[in-house]
């Protein structure tokens, strides 16, 4: 609950920002702005090699070092690691529970692995002539809940069970982080890129191997710089 309040009250808190602040936050040598997109995230060290389906939403910016180079940072408040599909070997390999019903028959389902963390980025980001860019740099996480996910069918309705495993995981995970993307409006507008992570950090605690990856696809909407933009 106390994570839940965190994280409502955190994204409550950008978006006053964004209204209130957002052309004070940014100048000739700073952008700030909202990130959002998809993300597809898998775990190394199991069987299954299901991409797992997520969203996120935050917040950036980038600081101007000279017309080519920027530092990008930011924190996307709202984002979700994990797998799909864990097979049973998965399963008793993580302790987890597998489900059956009141006559001792295995419930038809999908398991996955989901976990919910703040991920910070710290990247150099080099902008060509022709508005493409790349990036690269560390990214660490913080993870603030964990669970495995049995999705099934209950009597024609979908059901969820939740097995919290917390305990069982490394709450930091830092890594390493690659991308490209695009400036819209001859540099001015919003971007568009997709990025690679891979962690240094195995998720679970007894299970050497296990790292997170995710590939990114992103879009950056400045905030408070449209007067500026109009004006250039």
């Amino acid at each position: 609950m106390a994570c839940l309040m965190l994280i409502v009250l955190t994204s409550q808190s950008q978006i006053l920002i964004s209204l209130i602040l957002g052309d004070k936050l940014n100048s000739d040598k700073i952008e700030f702005g909202l990130e959002g997109g998809l993300n597809w995230s898998t775990l190394s060290a199991l069987e299954t090699k299901e991409y797992q389906g997520n969203w996120n939403l935050g917040f950036y910016f980038n600081f101007k070092m000279n017309d080519a180079w920027y530092i990008n940072t930011g924190v996307l408040v709202k984002s979700s690691l994990g797998v799909s599909n864990l097979s049973d070997n998965d399963m008793n390999k993580l302790g987890a529970t597998i489900y059956h019903d009141n006559g001792g028959t295995r419930l038809k389902g999908k398991y996955g692995q989901k976990m919910s963390y703040f991920l910070v980025p710290v990247m150099a980001k080099y902008k060509f002539k022709n508005n493409l860019y790349a990036e690269i740099g560390p990214q660490f996480g913080l993870m603030y809940r964990s669970w495995i996910q049995f999705d099934y069918d209950l009597d024609g309705r979908e059901a969820i069970v939740k097995e919290f495993n917390k305990e069982k995981l490394n709450k930091i995970d830092a890594g390493a982080v690659v991308g490209i993307g695009y400036r819209l409006l001859k540099g001015t507008g919003w971007t568009i890129g997709v990025k690679y992570y891979y962690g240094f950090i195995d998720v679970y605690k007894d299970i050497a191997g296990s790292n997170n990856s995710s590939f990114f696809v992103k879009m950056n909407i400045p905030v408070g710089t449209g007067d500026k933009n109009k004006g250039k």
